[in-house]
C-alpha cells in the first residue's frame, strides 16, 4: 500500500506544470494587428494582380467601362507588340549600364565619405555634414537646369555618361554609410593600429566587410531609384537609341489613346530584374537598414 502512494505521489511530480495563460486582451491584439497586415499586403498585392490581369486583355477589355475583372480569353498579343515596338536591347543595356555606373560609384564615393566623417576628426566636421543632410532636403528638381548645362557643356548628350554621372553621389547614401560606421566599436580599429595597419587597410579590410549588410541596404535602394528614373533620363536622351527602359515605357503612352495591355505588359517585364536583385538581397537588405538606426 505504501509502494502504491509513493508511486502516485512520483507521478503527479512528473506531470507538467501548466504556463501562464496569456491574457485575452493581448491575444485579440495580436489577432487584429495580424487581420490589418493581410489586409495591408492585400491592398499591395492587388496592383500588381490587376497588372498581370491586364496584359492578357484586348484592347477593347482593358477601355470597357465598367471594367471587366477577367478576359474572356488568354491573349499574348500585348507581349508581341511591347518587343516589336521597342528597340529593347539598346534600352536594357543603357538601363543596366546606367545602373552599374551609379551603384559601383556610391559605394564606393559615399563608403570614404562616410568613414571619413565618422572616424576622422577634421575642422567643421559636424557643419559640413550638417549640409550633406541639407540636401535630403532639397528636391532633386532644384538642380536639374544646372547639371543639364553641364552635361552640355561637356557634350555628354545622348550619352550614357550624361544620365549616370550626377546619380554617382548620393547624400542618402553617405548618411546610411555614417551610421553603419558608427556603429562599430572603436576595438577593432584600434586593434588594427597596433598590428600596423595604416588609415586604408582599417577602412578596407576591417571595417568596410563589417558594413556587409548596409552596402547591400544602398545597393538595392541605389539599384530601384536608377532602374525607375524617369526625369533625369527623359532630359538628357532624344533618341531611342541611347534611352532607358522607363523612358521608352513612356512613349507607348499616346496622346489620345493609349495601349494598355502593352503598356502594362512592358511595365511587368521591365519591373522583373529589380524584383529577381530585391529577392537576392533581401535578407541583407533588411539587417542593413535595420543597423542602421533607420527602423521605424
Amino acid at each position: 500500500m505504501g509502494d502504491i502512494q509513493l508511486l502516485s505521489k512520483h507521478s503527479t511530480s512528473k506531470r507538467a506544470v501548466p504556463g501562464p495563460v496569456p491574457p485575452r486582451g493581448r491575444s485579440g491584439a495580436r489577432w487584429a494587428a495580424h487581420l490589418a497586415l493581410i489586409v495591408g499586403a492585400a491592398i499591395m498585392v492587388i496592383p500588381f494582380i490587376w497588372q498581370l490581369v491586364t496584359t492578357f486583355k484586348t484592347i477593347a477589355e482593358s477601355r470597357a467601362v465598367p471594367p471587366t475583372l477577367l478576359p474572356d480569353a488568354l491573349n499574348w498579343d500585348s507581349y508581341t507588340r511591347f518587343f516589336s515596338s521597342l528597340p529593347l536591347d539598346g534600352m536594357f543595356l543603357t538601363s543596366l549600364g546606367a545602373l552599374l555606373i551609379r551603384v559601383l560609384g556610391q559605394l564606393v564615393i559615399c563608403s570614404l565619405a562616410a568613414y571619413g566623417f565618422a572616424r576622422f576628426a577634421f575642422p567643421g566636421r559636424n557643419i559640413l555634414f550638417g549640409l550633406f543632410l541639407l540636401m535630403l532636403m532639397a528636391p532633386s528638381q532644384l538642380f536639374l537646369i544646372a547639371q543639364f548645362d553641364l552635361m552640355k557643356d561637356l557634350g555628354l548628350l545622348n550619352t550614357l555618361p550624361a544620365i549616370a554621372l550626377p546619380g554617382l553621389f548620393s547624400a542618402f547614401g553617405t548618411f546610411l554609410m555614417r551610421q553603419a560606421f558608427l556603429g562599430i566599436p572603436k576595438e577593432f580599429e584600434e586593434a588594427a593600429r597596433l598590428d600596423g595597419a595604416n588609415s586604408w587597410q582599417i577602412f578596407w579590410r576591417v571595417m568596410l566587410p563589417m558594413t556587409g549588410p548596409t552596402l547591400a541596404a544602398l545597393t538595392i535602394l541605389t539599384s530601384l531609384y536608377s532602374w525607375n528614373d524617369l526625369l533625369w533620363p527623359l532630359i538628357v536622351t532624344s533618341s531611342k537609341d541611347t534611352m532607358t527602359l522607363p523612358v521608352g515605357l513612356a512613349t507607348l503612352q499616346g496622346q489620345y489613346a493609349t495601349d494598355y495591355p502593352t503598356l502594362m505588359a512592358g511595365s511587368l517585364l521591365v519591373s522583373l530584374p529589380l524584383i529577381a536583385v530585391f529577392v537576392a538581397l533581401q535578407r541583407q537588405f533588411f539587417a542593413g537598414i535595420s543597423s542602421s538606426g533607420l527602423k521605424g
